[in-house]
């Protein structure tokens, strides 16, 4: 077993990708006053941030960087109607926005422009009714009329952004579309009056709209991850500069994605409640950025020893604490079904434990000892019940829950979450090799249950069986929630965009089923059949681990009632993200690849607030 000491070679962590810096003014977008001309280089401003990044202004909470480090997710900065952030060398907000854009909101059907979008709009010539009306326009949620302007001067485009009725998935939407449509320098200055909801949302959709893979993900082979030398798909390295190779070790180097910003222009920009708002909105995204890099990192790199040195030195930096099982403790603990797992992989298992001990929440009522369980294999080839290829080739996205986990868990400190949590990452590789587990043998897991494996592609139910069975007996949780990509049964009954949700706790299910309400990831409960728990009997152990007994289907509800057997009847659920937890193509903030679903709904649940609210 090693505590929480994180390895020394760059990697992903260092990486990966930043959160835009958000900037909210109350100031008049600005003429050009001696930006970058069009395709030259960011300049780097004499504050010692990073190529393209403006120094936070005054008020600013926080530097961008990587999540988790203290005081990182945070940067929003303020400035007054003076049009000039304090400390900033006089320079005009918004001076490099080469997009502006003015929010419209749908009433009755008719697409309707504020005062204060109005006057942006003449400000560079436009006038939006016309706009609106030759190009019928209708300003639902998520829609963007991209209009070209005849200017010398910044900005270049004018978006007319839907916001559509104004609800909280709407402004989601509108940053999304906004951040897909403005191009990597957009830079976009945004005319709107959200409250501290809305701006919650929109800063949330625009930053995983802006997402994209990380440089360690396009351009990784196992020799880089060690030195860290990374670069864009396509492109040779750059070549290390005097200035670069003095930075910080410890400070993510600038790319592309730090090119990122948005400045929000809004009459309430010094409220502090949208402030912290913009806070929490990027801190949650960028929690769900890590989890996408992960998941969408190659398992030629991604071995489970490579993913828990990520997830220990992401821990370290967000302050929890850490430890690792290697694969000779999980064998002189009994930790089985990890065990068997792994053992046709010459990279073997491990089991990361991270805690977190948080404030009281306000009153002094303390939540109860919660326990995240992530299902994390960074391959699975199905053993000896192989796999089809075409199915083969998306399971490096195995690991999705454990990658989630890991997202939530290192937000938690930036976000102030109330109470104790513990999570445990069950990573492993299932593979084909001369010790791997066979159809018909019987494991035991830990706690002593024996399991008689009829299908070796039924894996992820074992790794979640010692983690839920430890769980339960050693950490005196009070409620325990797994995530896995577990069947495809529940793609078929529920799509590629709503998770499956079982529970043996209505009240625990109902917390959770709001938390993804309020996070924008869709659930849908599904009911623990007792009629089909005979179907995983086995005649020669304490249980099967497919269903055997009885020809019920329903895999994921027969998978499901798997895992109930070994939470000793705690309050425990079970999301099955096996649809949701990859995407084939871009689709509002969802994102090609992985998407590390499950990230916001595991905050929302534990913070137990409202979207862009604190905890109350």
């Amino acid at each position: 077993m090693t505590t929480a000491a994180p390895a020394q070679d760059a990697d992903l962590i260092d990486s990966r990708y930043r959160a835009p810096l958000v900037i909210l003014t109350s100031t008049e977008h600005p003429p050009s006053v001696g930006g970058p001309e069009p395709g030259e280089p960011p300049v780097r401003d004499d504050t010692g941030g990073a190529p393209g990044e403006p120094a936070p202004p005054a008020g600013s909470v926080g530097a961008p960087g990587v999540a988790g480090s203290p005081g990182s997710a945070g940067a929003v900065g303020t400035a007054g109607a003076g049009g000039a952030a304090e400390g900033t060398a006089g320079a005009a907000v918004g001076w490099d926005c080469s997009v502006l854009a003015v929010v419209v909101t749908s009433v009755d059907g008719a697409a309707v422009v504020g005062e204060q979008g109005r006057s942006a709009c003449a400000r560079v010539g436009a006038d939006p009714d016309r706009l609106i009306e030759n190009e019928a326009f209708r300003g639902d949620a998520g829609g963007v009329l991209v209009v070209p302007l005849s200017r010398s001067e910044r900005p270049w485009r004018l978006f007319l952004l839907g916001v559509g009725a104004g609800g909280t998935a709407d402004w989601r939407s509108a940053g999304a579309a906004l951040a897909r449509r403005g191009g990597t320098r957009g830079r976009p200055f945004v005319v709107a009056e959200p409250d501290a909801e809305q701006i919650y949302a929109f800063v949330e959709g625009f930053v995983l709209g802006s997402y994209r893979p990380a440089d360690a993900v396009t351009g990784a082979t196992p020799e880089d991850a060690v030195t860290g030398t990374t670069h864009e798909a396509g492109t040779e390295p750059a070549p290390e500069s005097a200035e670069s190779a003095e930075s910080a070790p410890d400070e993510p180097p600038a790319g592309p994605r730090a090119e990122r910003i948005l400045v929000l222009r809004t009459e309430r920009a010094e409220n502090p409640a949208l402030i912290e708002a913009v806070r929490r909105a990027r801190a949650v995204a960028d929690g769900v950025c890590l989890a996408r890099d992960l998941i969408n990192m190659p398992s030629l790199v991604k071995t489970p020893r490579w993913l828990a040195d990520q997830a220990v030195r992401a821990a370290s930096q967000a302050g929890l604490g850490v430890t690792v099982l290697d694969h000779s403790d999980l064998v002189s603990q009994g930790f089985g079904g990890l065990v068997a797992v792994g053992g046709g992989s010459p990279r073997p298992p491990c089991l990361v434990t991270l805690t977190y001990d948080g404030p009281s929440a306000p009153g002094g009522r303390t939540p109860g000892h919660r326990v995240l369980v992530g299902k994390g294999i960074t391959f699975d080839s199905g053993g000896l019940s192989l796999k089809p290829s075409v199915s083969m080739a998306s399971m490096k996205t195995d690991m999705s829950g454990a990658a989630a986990v890991l997202g939530a868990m290192v937000t938690l400190a930036e976000l102030e979450v109330p109470g104790k949590v513990t999570a445990l990452l069950c990573l492993a590789e299932n593979m084909i090799g001369a010790s791997a587990v066979r159809p018909g043998d019987v494991i035991t897991c830990w706690g002593g249950t024996t399991v008689e494996v009829l299908n070796t592609d039924a894996e992820g139910r074992l790794v979640l069986a010692d983690g839920l069975a430890y769980a339960a007996a050693t950490l005196a949780p009070d409620q325990i929630v797994d995530l896995a990509t577990l069947t495809g049964a529940i793609t078929v009954a529920l799509g590629r965009r709503t998770a499956g949700l079982f529970s043996s706790d209505d009240t625990l299910a109902g917390e959770l089923a709001d938390a993804a309400g309020r996070a924008g990831e869709r659930v849908w409960r599904l009911p623990l059949t007792e009629e089909y728990r005979p179907a995983i009997d086995s005649p020669v152990a304490d249980l099967a681990n497919i269903g055997r007994a009885l020809d019920v289907n329903g895999g994921s509800i027969t998978a499901a009632l798997f895992l109930r057997e070994f939470t000793a009847g705690l309050p425990w659920a079970h999301f099955d993200i096996a649809g949701t937890a990859r995407a084939d193509s871009d689709d509002g903030e969802i994102s090609r690849g992985g998407t590390g679903w499950g990230v916001r709904t595991l905050i929302a649940y534990l913070a137990g607030a409202p979207a862009g609210e604190q905890p109350t």
